[in-house]
């Protein structure tokens, strides 16, 4: 199904969707797709803004409407709202596939390194990058690779520390300590 690109779910009062959640509960397929009109650009919103990649958040959007269809019966209004429980399908899917891509990435090794372009910039391009930016860069290669992947997930990312916790596969704990050491580092380097 193509994504629309502009909706606005606003118009999708509650009852709409519950009514149409309920006859997509009874396997009804138009339902499914009026469902799909009225929510999926504020859904794939959602799946964008997690995964960053519009290819990785078409394809979360997709499962996510799979599994709508399958548990639309499960669905309890009293629970959440309609919306609600579809964002939290959508958020949950996003974050197995940002699991599912991390646990498939390939090593990087020196061979890769002569195969590829390299992304440093040149003197031109180093001239117009802002002093700061060149120094927040070399701060942040000055951290822990654990501290720099919190850092870009909850910053760059806009994710809340508990998905930083989920992706990383690492307790809540132990995110938030390397999220305000990391942090402490960046300050410390950018002054000096």
């Amino acid at each position: 199904m193509p994504i629309p690109t502009t909706t606005d779910t606003s118009e999708a009062d509650s009852s709409r969707l519950l009514k149409l959640i309920e006859q997509v509960a009874r396997q009804d397929a138009d339902a499914l797709h009026a469902l799909y009109d009225l929510t999926a650009a504020k859904l794939f919103g959602l799946a964008l803004r997690i995964l960053i990649k519009r290819e990785w958040a078409e394809e979360v959007l997709q499962e996510s409407y799979i599994n709508i269809w399958r548990f639309a019966k499960d669905y309890r209004p009293g629970l959440s709202a309609p919306m609600t429980w579809m964002s939290t399908i959508v958020r949950h899917r996003a974050l197995d596939y940002l699991r599912r891509v991390g646990d498939h990435e390939t090593e990087w090794n020196d061979t890769l390194d002569n195969l590829l372009p390299s992304f440093e910039p040149d003197p031109a391009e180093r001239a117009l990058l802002s002093q700061g930016a060149v120094r927040l860069g070399h701060c942040l290669d000055g951290l822990e690779v654990a501290q720099r992947q919190a850092i870009a997930l909850a910053y760059l990312r806009e994710l809340p520390h508990q998905d930083v916790a989920q992706i990383m596969q690492t307790p809540l704990g132990t995110v938030k300590s390397w999220i305000r050491r990391g942090l402490a580092k960046l300050k410390t380097c950018l002054e000096g």
